[in-house]
């Protein structure tokens, strides 16, 4: 995801568009479940493993059910597989056709063999793209017995990104079948993220996104095919949310107004603000990228509800940006 820092003398650099296309978001561990015993066995993993069998070897000698195996390889590719930014960049300027085929039969089996190539490449360089993260997890799922998908779609990670249609077919994760239901899960996203300031990644494990709920994962996925939403929200709704950072998704507390991403100024001189779930004492701030600096405010707490207002006047323009404790938690487009 995108790391930023409330810093009022260096905001015109945070007001940058900031780098959307398989990159790097977020989440909660509030909803994850406890895994610290899987993780920390996974530390002690090896570094490397040289092809996607030995790797899955070694998940199924040591872990049992499809939740821990699925868990595992999600830790190990996190804490192991690096974002290569530079591949990233050529690859936009330079996209490539995976494969062709003449027939469904022909594209499955070319799919596998593109996915399981892409796979065993990324275990020997230990640098990828989304394509190649949700590959290695793919292959060494299925080699475990697991039932996988990748699926493509948009992602929503950059403020132009606010009031914009999921058109984009950026971005690539997985889903796994486990008991019943289909979990997401976002392994690129979980390695790391992108410092805004810095323009370098950052390895950085965020396991939020592993069996992320489908309403949290909808707020930065849209998938190419609307099936695999496993929620009934619509291309509209996703074009007309904020954008939320990481620091927000793996807080635990809940904006629960206001739902829209975009304000206009001829249309409400003010915007009322309510948390759920905001620990006491966080310092929260505001700032508009065409004033470049930040202004405190005043909270107001009723229960487990924190609210606060903050007017707009006709001189904003371009983007509203909330920080709690000095990061960057969600933003907000204002038009005339």
């Amino acid at each position: 995801m995108i790391a930023s820092t409330f810093h009022p003398k260096n905001m015109k650099k945070q007001f940058l568009n900031l780098l959307g296309v398989c990159c790097f978001l977020l989440a909660s561990n509030t909803y994850a479940q406890n895994y610290a015993a899987i993780d920390d066995a996974i530390k002690n993993y090896p570094k490397s493993f040289s092809s996607p069998e030995k790797f899955a070897e070694k998940i199924k000698a040591d872990f049992t059910t499809d939740e821990e195996k699925a868990r595992a390889i999600f830790t190990w590719i996190a804490l192991n597989i690096r974002y290569d930014l530079k591949a990233f960049q050529s690859q936009s300027r330079n996209p490539k056709v995976a494969f062709s085929f003449s027939s469904e039969q022909e594209r499955l089996q070319k799919e596998m063999q593109f996915r399981r190539d892409g796979a065993a490449q990324l275990l020997k360089t230990k640098k990828g793209v989304c394509q190649d993260y949700t590959a290695l997890f793919h292959t060494v799922s299925e080699l475990c017995g697991i039932k996988c998908m990748t699926i493509l779609g948009t992602s929503k990670t950059s403020l132009n990104h606010i009031g914009k249609m999921p058109l984009a077919k950026d971005h690539a994760w997985n889903a796994v079948r486990v008991g019943e239901k289909w979990r997401f899960i976002d392994v690129t996203w979980a390695s790391g993220m992108m410092n805004l300031e810095s323009g370098k990644m950052l390895q950085e494990f965020n396991d939020a996104y592993f069996f992320t709920p489908p309403s949290l994962f909808f707020l930065n996925h849209f998938p190419d095919d609307k099936r695999q939403l496993m929620t009934d929200k619509t291309a509209e709704d996703f074009a007309a949310l904020p954008l939320y950072y990481g620091s927000y998704l793996k807080s635990g507390y809940e904006f629960l107004s206001p739902e829209q991403g975009i304000f206009s100024i001829k249309e409400t001189d003010n915007i009322h603000f309510s948390i759920a779930n905001l620990p006491e004492n966080q310092q929260v701030a505001y700032v508009f990228s065409n004033e470049g600096q930040g202004h405190l405010v005043e909270v107001k707490r009723e229960g487990e509800l924190t609210n606060f207002d903050i007017p707009i006047t006709k001189r904003n323009r371009g983007f509203l940006t909330i920080f709690i404790n000095n990061q960057s938690v969600a933003a907000y487009k204002i038009v005339p």
